[in-house]
């Protein structure tokens, strides 16, 4: 109920500019459309066939607000293929026939999908494959469309065969149409930036169509939408004996058409849901692609696909809620029974200009320099993921980047965070030596904090890290084992290990401050000497003691801790703040804290985020300041 009245305000809210949005995304889709089908081996109308009730049906289903499905490249580029491969001419009757039976097949895949849940594959899917994977794509769907940039034909495939197919199609290079494409580009572009509220597809859209019945750009070898005979779709079913004819030709490929459109579908999805805080069902999303591809087979259509230029044009006119399907799949009505004329008016390298921009809005290129300046491991999964939908294809780039973020997990559950601790003189607590300058350890002692869980594919480290640490006058190892929620056998029984070999060489060893449960997991693994032997205690305190140490604990005093430890109790509190700064900022400490100070002495921080001490140290120096000035 709460969602349905969440659904029910976004609606009052945004339905003006959603239906505005719908209206656009039905004119845009006019080309995409119409030439994706004729790609899939159907006449060109078909296109807007499958722009009607596959988006409505998918409109009414969805739980994603904004997202807009259709006839798109990937799967019409796979049954142009598939037509191709069982030697069926390009708008026959027969392949007319056979399509709507890859739709159909392609919606059973889908319930299948469901029954098992398929969807959830993608909760495995990380930020930099999501975003490799549609930046792949996006750029994938640009350099198919170059090509009618300047007076050619699209392309299909991978990377290397649409960079050959635009070398192809340079021969037919017309300047006119060219210039007319690049402008509306760098229009639409410009426009985003300085006025972002004004809809500047529709105004290129509706400028395009008046320069054409003005001027008569075709004169002038401008293309223009193809003129086709419309009306609405007559429904049917494809015949019985074609499933069985084909049944065994078409399943396999309806499989691979199903992954490919799940994939995309819900990666693109999910992104806008992640980018507005939507929560988006993957099952009921499963049963959504089901339905919008059953009506596709009904109305004779190839496959429905999510759409991500569409997706970006409809975000960027502020669409917030599938009222932008309903009036699309409206729009597209009043298209089929009264638009045909109109379209005659469309140059086509406007209506290219204005997909490739609204795909430029997907391609995450901010996320791909964030990650080459924070994280280089994840740009490398982001570029690996871009390349492979690249080179391989959506269906093998999402295997790739299933792959990938496997593989991620297990990087990071090979490599978890870990860290040597110690003391502030002081104060109470323990502290990360290598964040916190002022931490020293505590005499004799080791304490290790490994924040991760342990098994056979860490445990070498966990070891090594722990001896590296060790030096001669070490007494006793500490474990902080709060991170470690579960071991395996191989860690339980190198834990045992690791313990005799340090009482050997009469340095004891403790496991601390886990949960208990990790303790039930060491007696059924074979680890009860662990517990027996007093190695196991619940906290770094309890073992230090067990250990001979008590409060204060001696640390491994240098000049600095010498020092801080005759500071007044105003630079001890300044010293405080410092220390918040550095466990914040590690490093870039001091130059946060310098900026910070700064800011807060130009009154661009509110007088609430200011902490106290701060306060009381801005007002001390004001108060200076207006004594130098007395003086």
């Amino acid at each position: 109920m709460k969602n349905m009245k969440i659904k029910a305000d976004r609606v009052k809210r945004h339905w003006g500019k959603d239906i505005f949005a719908g209206i656009v995304v039905a004119l845009v889709s006019i080309p995409i459309a119409m030439g994706y089908a004729q790609i899939a081996g159907l006449p060109a109308v078909y296109g807007l066939y499958g722009s009607v009730l596959p988006i409505l049906l998918y409109g009414i289903l969805t739980t994603s607000p904004q997202f807009v499905v259709g006839v798109d490249a990937m799967p019409a580029a796979m049954v142009g293929g598939l037509l191709a491969a069982m030697e069926l001419e390009a708008e026959s009757e027969q392949a007319m026939a056979v399509v709507p039976v890859m739709t159909f097949l392609v919606a059973g895949w889908f319930i299948v999908f469901r029954i098992f849940k398929a969807g959830r594959v993608v909760t495995y899917i990380s930020t930099p494959v999501m975003g490799g994977f549609l930046s792949g794509v996006g750029l994938t769907i640009i350099l198919m469309q170059v090509p009618k940039l300047f007076g050619g034909v699209p392309g299909t495939g991978e990377v290397f065969g649409l960079l050959y197919h635009i070398a192809e199609q340079l021969p037919q290079f017309h300047l006119l149409s060219f210039v007319l494409g690049i402008v509306t580009i760098a229009i639409i572009l410009t426009a985003k930036r300085y006025i972002p509220k004004v809809p500047m597809t529709v105004v290129m859209l509706v400028g395009g169509a008046v320069l054409q019945y003005v001027f008569r750009l075709d004169r002038y070898g401008v293309k223009l939408m193809p003129q086709v005979q419309v009306a609405l779709p007559v429904l049917h079913l494809p015949d019985e004996e074609l499933f069985v004819e084909y049944l065994d030709d078409m399943v396999i490929q309806a499989f691979g058409i199903a992954g490919v459109i799940m994939a995309q579908t819900l990666l693109a999805s999910g992104n806008y849901a992640a980018k507005y805080q939507d929560k988006l069902d993957p099952n009921r999303e499963l049963l959504a692609y089901a339905a919008m591809n059953l009506a596709g087979g009904v109305t004779g259509c190839c496959p429905i696909n999510g759409s991500v230029s569409r997706s970006g044009i409809a975000d960027s006119l502020g669409c917030r809620s599938q009222v932008m399907s309903v009036s699309a799949a409206l729009t597209m009505v009043l298209v089929l029974l009264f638009g045909a004329p109109l379209l005659k008016y469309l140059p086509v390298p406007v209506l290219t200009a204005i997909v490739i921009t609204a795909l430029m809005g997907i391609l995450e290129t901010k996320l791909f320099k964030q990650l080459w300046r924070v994280s280089r491991n994840e740009w490398f999964v982001f570029m690996t993921a871009f390349v492979g939908v690249l080179v391989f294809g959506t269906l093998y780039g999402v295997i790739i980047g299933v792959l990938l973020s496997f593989g991620e997990v297990a990087v990071r559950a090979v490599v978890p965070p870990t860290a040597f601790v110690g003391r502030i003189p002081g104060r109470n607590n323990f502290y990360s030596l290598k964040r916190n300058s002022e931490a020293r350890p505590i005499k004799n002692t080791v304490i290790y904090r490994f924040s991760g869980n342990l098994f056979f594919a860490n445990i070498d480290r966990f070891e090594r890290d722990i001896e590296q640490a060790i030096r001669p006058d070490t007494h006793q190892v500490v474990v902080d084992a709060r991170g470690i929620g579960t071991v395996d056998i191989t860690a339980a029984t190198r834990l045992v290990r690791i313990n005799r070999g340090l009482r050997k060489r009469g340095i004891h060893f403790y496991l601390t401050e886990h949960d208990g449960s990790l303790n039930d997991q060491l007696r059924r693994l074979g680890g009860e000497e662990l517990i027996e032997s007093g190695a196991v205690r619940r906290t770094i305190t309890l073992a230090l003691r067990e250990a001979g140490l008590e409060k204060p604990y001696e640390l491994e005093m240098d000049e600095v801790c010498e020092d801080s430890l005759a500071m007044s109790e105003e630079d001890k509190q300044e010293d405080r703040h410092f220390s918040e700064f550095e466990w914040a900022f590690g490093s870039e400490a001091a130059n946060r804290m310098e900026l910070r100070e700064e800011m807060i002495r130009k009154g661009m921080v509110p007088e609430e985020l200011i902490p106290e001490e701060l306060r009381v140290k801005a007002r001390g120096k004001e108060r200076g300041k207006e004594l130098q000035k007395q003086d």
